[in-house]
């Protein structure tokens, strides 16, 4: 593959997902961040199904601080990880107190328990506020290295050399390839559907 120039080769797929909305079914800031602390190693499915009667029995951020963490166990025990999942949610919610006192810059959402960079940079992008990372989940794992934007396995160093390779206004592209990846790139990709199968290495590595 010859040296692509990613800012313009990633135009198109910019385009054809810019503002779409994350999978998550939230719908405030309160509930994207508790379904995005509830989503890790689990499926945006999932999350979505068991939302509702949660957000019914804590439909703000000061209802959920003056719960306990065996009250949230009981609504989410059949989430990956929900011991885990329940104190993270319950001193999250002591810290913050209220929905007008959600933090939504990166290195404070990284403060709070649950929350790491992909998470923070998903719950910017969702609130719409300016982006400081790239969005690596685990398509974008897949996705990126079989792109050629990014090599490795570690979602730190794939979201360093992103940032490294796109402008800070194409920082949206993390959610883009992710949704590519939820879509086309899939495990077995459907590359001959793929608007990227022009500048992909993985592509053109088999065609």
């Amino acid at each position: 593959m010859p040296n692509i120039n990613w800012p313009d080769a990633i135009k198109p797929l910019l385009k054809k997902y810019k503002g779409k909305k994350h999978p998550l079914d939230y719908k405030n800031v309160y509930q994207l961040l508790v379904m995005v602390v509830l989503s890790a190693q689990d499926s945006d499915k999932h999350i979505n199904a068991i939302a509702p009667k949660f957000f019914a029995a804590f439909p703000n951020m000061a209802a959920l601080s003056q719960a306990t963490s065996e009250a949230i166990q009981e609504l989410v025990s059949d989430v990956r990880n929900f011991g885990n999942k329940s104190k993270w949610l319950s001193e999250l919610s002591k810290k913050v107190k209220k929905d007008a006192n959600i933090p939504l810059t990166l290195d404070a959402l990284t403060e709070l328990p649950g929350i790491g960079r992909k998470s923070a940079n998903v719950i910017k992008r969702e609130a719409g506020v300016e982006a400081e990372g790239i969005i690596v989940d685990l398509h974008v794992l897949r996705v990126a290295p079989r792109l050629g934007i990014a090599t490795g396995a570690d979602p730190k160093k794939i979201e360093k050399q992103m940032m490294d390779i796109l402008p800070s206004k194409q920082w949206d592209a993390g959610m883009a390839i992710s949704f590519l990846g939820r879509e086309i790139c899939r495990p077995t990709p459907k590359c001959e559907i793929c608007l990227m199968r022009n500048v992909c290495a993985y592509y053109n590595a088999n065609n």
